[in-house]
């Protein structure tokens, strides 16, 4: 059994990024709760030995950040959470625009900024955005061998905490403190749910659901709410970095939204609806990761789908990349045999490249123009 450590890690990819952006802007780090956005924000005492890390959830610290009576000699100033106060982005936006980038400013929080940055007053152009997402196979290089290392972020999920603890037990008690936490503190600072125990439902039946198209309509009659409160709930979760949605893809965009979307978690190892369906929403997160990153880095824009047409042609995943489709991927379990939905759509749509990856093999072939090629093996040469 391979033993991982804590002590070994290496350095978050962004953290250089993020040190060479926060001499230019503020820079805003999101992600999900006990992700590692703390660990990697103060690991920039490698860059400045002078940093103040100040946290909303304290009282002490509250009263500081409300005053804005930080120390303006610090190197760095990390403040956590403070998308929880009241006309937090006024507030940064005077601070920026009266004394610049000294201290440099570091805002991170467990809810998406992108979403909890917009109304009000506009802080556009003043910071950049990074997000932080749970390990992939790319991140972990070094450790073990892809194989193992992917294995094990369909097992325990890719959170610091319970993928290093490598028992299937303590993640599951992580698992459940965890949600518990982002509903019961998170949800209720930010979005007021009053039927938390329905909500939580939600996300047990969404658990079983992972890979397959997800009717609101159907989840509505199920939990007994109306169509509007479950898509609201699903908009909350995907806010707070519970689970992220994935719509078809449709040029007529319209029209996609109309469609059923699928859905994934951020914590694989929450998936319950077999091995295939932890396989599929890890590939999800490692490529919702890797084109993220590019957003974060190179200022692209991207987007992931799927791809299904009245036929019920389907392949599990198409990206986007400043609007043009980029890969085509079709996750497979064991199966070499080459799909025929991926090289339907490979001849149709003629992305810059299709690929069939498979969980169970060691052996790479081109069928039709296509690779099909061990999945372990292709997410390791991601960029993150």
């Amino acid at each position: 059994m391979v033993q991982y450590s804590h002590m070994n890690t290496p350095l978050r990819p962004q953290a250089a990024k993020i040190a060479q952006d926060l001499e230019k802007k503020m820079v805003f780090l999101t992600g999900p709760r006990q992700v590692g956005k703390t660990t990697l924000a103060q690991s920039l005492k490698s860059q400045w030995s002078c940093i103040d890390y100040l946290n909303y959830d304290s009282d002490n610290d509250r009263s500081l950040i409300v005053k804005q009576q930080w120390d303006r000699k610090a190197d760095l100033i990390i403040l956590d959470e403070i998308h929880k106060m009241k006309k937090w982005k006024s507030g940064l936006k005077g601070i920026y625009d009266t004394e610049g980038v000294r201290p440099r400013i570091l805002v991170t929080g467990s809810a998406r900024m992108d979403v909890y940055r917009r109304g009000g007053d506009s802080l556009a152009g003043r910071y950049f955005l990074h997000h932080l997402l749970p390990f992939s196979v790319r991140e972990l290089r070094g450790h073990a061998s892809p194989k193992k290392i992917f294995e094990d972020l369909m097992t325990f999920g890719g959170f610091p905490e319970p993928f290093f603890l490598q028992s299937e037990e303590a993640a599951q008690r992580w698992r459940k403190t965890h949600l518990e936490r982002i509903v019961r503190e998170d949800v209720q600072d930010l979005e007021p749910v009053k039927d938390i125990r329905t909500l939580l439902l939600l996300v047990d039946m969404l658990r079983e659901r992972v890979g397959s198209t997800i009717s609101f309509g159907s989840l509505a009659n199920d939990l007994h709410v109306s169509y509007h409160t479950v898509k609201r709930w699903v908009q909350i979760l995907e806010n707070m970095y519970v689970l992220f949605v994935v719509p078809p893809y449709h040029r007529n965009l319209a029209r996609a939204i109309l469609k059923e979307p699928k859905i994934y978690f951020y914590d694989t190892g929450a998936v319950r609806n077999g091995k295939a369906a932890r396989l599929e929403n890890t590939v999800a997160l490692c490529l919702k990761k890797d084109l993220l990153y590019r957003e974060d880095t190179q200022g692209l824009e991207t987007q992931l789908h799927y791809v299904r047409d009245k036929e019920k042609r389907e392949v599990d995943f198409l990206t986007l990349v400043e609007g043009k489709m980029e890969l085509l991927v079709e996750v497979k379990l064991a199966e070499t045999d080459l799909s025929r939905s991926l090289a339907y759509y490979h001849r149709r749509l003629k992305p810059i490249e299709s690929l069939q990856i498979v969980h169970e093999t060691t052996r790479r072939k081109t069928v039709e123009g296509i690779s099909v090629l061990p999945a372990a093996e292709w997410l390791d040469t991601l960029a993150l």
